[in-house]
């Protein structure tokens, strides 16, 4: 019996989805990548705004098309859709057999050869799921990097951030249980770490005693300085000067910020209930740059929050301005009654909301632009992932996470998959480098 399995959301839902299907496959039932032939079809779904809650809902009912015209008897759901809806999404989709919250991942083989009568929802609490650790089987999704989840849950309130509800409170992992997951994955050849949870630089400080998120970064970087370690999800909150001090010192520990600062109005910031100002913000990316010449700066930042003013909207576009992201992400304000914001006056209008959005992306991709010319001439090393067409391959830089970021074009005749290789930039778009072989490495 075959599975097939759409991941949905995130970089820790994917996580996620790889160790559903590490249990599968290691209890016997073999993936395919091809819907048609799977004779169980799992959705792990996302439900942090409504875009991804729709997306999701379309991914099921065309999953569940194969139940008609393939050989699929059982379509499972499973994440943070049902987690968030919980029994009331049961009989909005009479099409799904199984659905399992975030708290249920460790059912999934129940699910898949149990009765095959519907048993509607599975939702234990999250905040008392077994944490993985480097026995836990996973297949991963890409032969050259992995990311690696260090914790679990969030413990900040946000008032337009449902995730603490569907994860629970934070639960970091032990360093020696992180440490001997990443020295695992990199013995199977992976060249690139990404240090992934709700909220990163949190880690450990539910530990008894805590544990910093520096010591995590040196212990993992130390295992080979032939693979890249990569931080995603800092808090400007939690982000302190050993972090920063411990990237600038490694040369495998790539030299880029990936902080969501969500605004730069200090009224909207408290409204958010983000407890820091414009003046912090500038501060830390100050430091940031004064400990690190070379960094990156990618954030990700919301318009259309209830009471956003024109001033608001202003604030933040000088802040973009005066910053100059290398990267930055954009997302409109999502409502929903389940959310603390709800309540907050002066929702704005989605076509306001949407016009800020597409203002401020018309102005991110100028400065990336103009950000990226300075690559021009200069020589880095890529990990090369793709081969496009005949002489051309794709890659990144340290400076391009996977999903989010550009990526980088290279000509060349041949090139080993999974390896670096020395490349000058020679052209620029808003996003994406070109370049020629220098050398492999």
């Amino acid at each position: 019996m075959k599975i097939h399995l759409v991941s949905l959301g995130c970089a820790k839902n994917l996580v996620d989805s790889e160790m559903m299907l590490g249990r599968l496959v290691q209890a016997g039932w073999p993936h395919t990548a091809d819907p048609r032939k799977a004779d169980t079809i799992i959705i792990n779904t996302c439900s942090f705004i409504e875009s991804a809650t729709n997306e999701s809902i379309d991914t099921i009912l065309e999953m569940a098309k194969f139940k008609n015209s393939g050989i699929c008897r059982r379509l499972i759901v499973t994440g943070c859709l049902p987690e968030r809806f919980r029994e009331e999404i049961v009989d909005s989709l009479p099409e799904v057999d199984f659905f399992l919250g975030t708290g249920a991942f460790h059912e999934i083989e129940k699910a898949v050869k149990g009765p095959a009568e519907p048993s509607g929802c599975h939702l234990p609490d999250p905040h008392f799921l077994d944490l993985q650790d480097q026995e836990t089987p996973r297949l991963l999704s890409s032969p050259h990097m992995a990311y690696l989840k260090i914790a679990e849950g969030c413990s900040r309130h946000c008032t337009y951030c449902i995730i603490p509800k569907l994860r629970g409170k934070q639960k970091s992992r032990p360093l020696e249980n992180i440490v001997a997951e990443a020295r695992f994955l990199i013995s199977k050849g992976l060249k690139e770490l990404i240090l992934v949870a709700q909220d990163t630089t949190a880690y450990g400080n539910d530990l008894d005693p805590p544990v910093s998120l520096d010591q995590v970064l040196k212990s993992v970087a130390d295992i080979s300085d032939e693979a890249w370690v990569r931080l995603l999800y800092a808090h400007p909150q939690s982000i302190g000067p050993d972090v920063i001090q411990t990237v600038a010192a490694y040369r495998n520990i790539c030299s880029y910020f990936d902080i969501p600062i969500q605004h730069a109005s200090n009224r909207l910031l408290k409204n958010m209930g983000r407890n820091y100002t414009s003046d912090d913000l500038y501060r830390l990316y100050d430091k940031i740059r004064s400990f690190v010449p070379r960094a990156v700066l990618r954030t990700t930042v919301m318009v259309g929050f209830p009471g956003e003013t024109d001033k608001d909207y202003k604030d933040l576009v000088n802040f973009v301005d005066e910053i100059r992201f290398d990267h930055l992400g954009v997302f409109v304000y999502s409502d929903s009654k389940d959310l603390s914001s709800h309540k907050l006056s002066g929702h704005i209008p989605e076509g306001v909301a949407n016009d800020r959005y597409d203002r401020l992306m018309l102005r991110q991709s100028k400065i990336s632009f103009e950000n990226n010319q300075k690559h021009i001439g200069k020589v880095y090393d890529v990990l090369v992932e793709t081969e496009a067409k005949k002489n051309l391959f794709t890659g990144r830089t340290f400076f391009q996470a996977p999903e989010v970021d550009g990526i980088t074009y290279i000509h060349s005749e041949k090139l080993s998959l999974g390896a670096f290789a020395g490349v000058r930039v020679t052209d620029v778009l808003e996003y994406d480098l070109m370049g020629d072989i220098v050398c492999k490495t």
